[in-house]
């Protein structure tokens, strides 16, 4: 049973709206295996796994097509999947195999969660896409039983990434300014003819060099080097068809982690950037 609330003052409704869409005509099912493995680790690395009490119950916040939940829910009790989207239907059609997954279609601030009563959550490219993402954080965090631990993924505000790159990234943030208001049907077309002559070409470049031994980890989409068109197609989606994003440096990110109430905080050393875990006080 999917449980739903309305929509609440820390949510964007185009927002929203844009991904029950995204996720609707990419429902994941075309994504190869492996690839949905290889995505989960980078994610997932520093989750601490052997740390979970035995029959774990936790939660995903803006779980979308419960493409990480597949995954999460084989090791853990229960899992509560969330999502405000129309997603939630693509994620229950998707888990349907599995038993131990809780359905709620409602914002990170109204889940039928109780207080202090999980055992870890996780919240992975979502919480950048509301209007107050400190506040998100803060409502996950006080779900979590003392001692629990956070995984989150935000988008980062490439304060490792040379001046150069910087600017190629604001040329595109003002393309999806302008794409992200377009009619569904137009913004898929855009991104997915982005997809084929950017995405397609600098990522199978970047796979060429690599072949070569040379370093393309500062080259522009070097990240989607091994990845299917499939995957290129969807974020080029994400990032060009969402109209709600926002950025922050790994220091902000500690910051937010810090002043929701969590502490011992790490961060992957890697790409995805940036991806930190953290355990509630207490």
């Amino acid at each position: 049973m999917t449980k739903r609330k309305n929509f609440s003052s820390n949510t964007s409704k185009e927002t929203i709206k844009g991904f029950g869409e995204e996720w609707t005509k990419f429902d994941q099912s075309n994504l190869p295996e492996l690839e949905r493995e290889n995505l989960f680790n980078s994610y997932f690395s520093i989750f601490p796994w052997k740390e979970l009490p035995k029959n774990s119950i936790g939660f995903d916040a803006g779980c979308g097509t419960g493409r990480w939940a597949l995954l999460v829910a084989p090791r853990v009790g229960k899992l509560h999947c969330i999502d405000p989207s129309s997603a939630i239907e693509v994620a229950k059609k998707n888990l349907s195999k599995l038993d131990n997954c809780y359905f709620h279609r409602s914002p990170v601030d109204s889940m039928d969660i109780e207080d202090k009563t999980m055992d870890f959550g996780y919240s992975l490219g979502v919480l950048h896409h509301v209007p107050d993402t400190q506040q998100g954080i803060n409502d996950c965090v006080k779900k979590l039983k003392p001692g629990a631990p956070f995984l989150l993924y935000l988008y980062y505000a490439l304060e490792n990434r040379p001046l150069w790159y910087r600017g190629a990234w604001r040329l595109s943030d003002f393309l999806r300014n302008l794409i992200s208001r377009l009619p569904f049907s137009l913004r898929y077309f855009v991104s997915q003819f982005l997809a084929l002559v950017i995405y397609w070409p600098l990522s199978r470049f970047s796979l060429f060099l690599e072949k070569l031994s040379i370093d393309v980890s500062g080259f522009p989409l070097s990240a989607y080097s091994s990845k299917s068109f499939y995957t290129m197609r969807t974020d080029a989606l994400d990032r060009f068809g969402t109209r709600l994003e926002k950025r922050f440096s790994a220091d902000q990110i500690k910051e937010m982690m810090i002043l929701a109430g969590l502490t011992n905080i790490s961060f992957r050393p890697s790409a995805p950037y940036w991806c930190a875990l953290g355990y509630k006080k207490g």
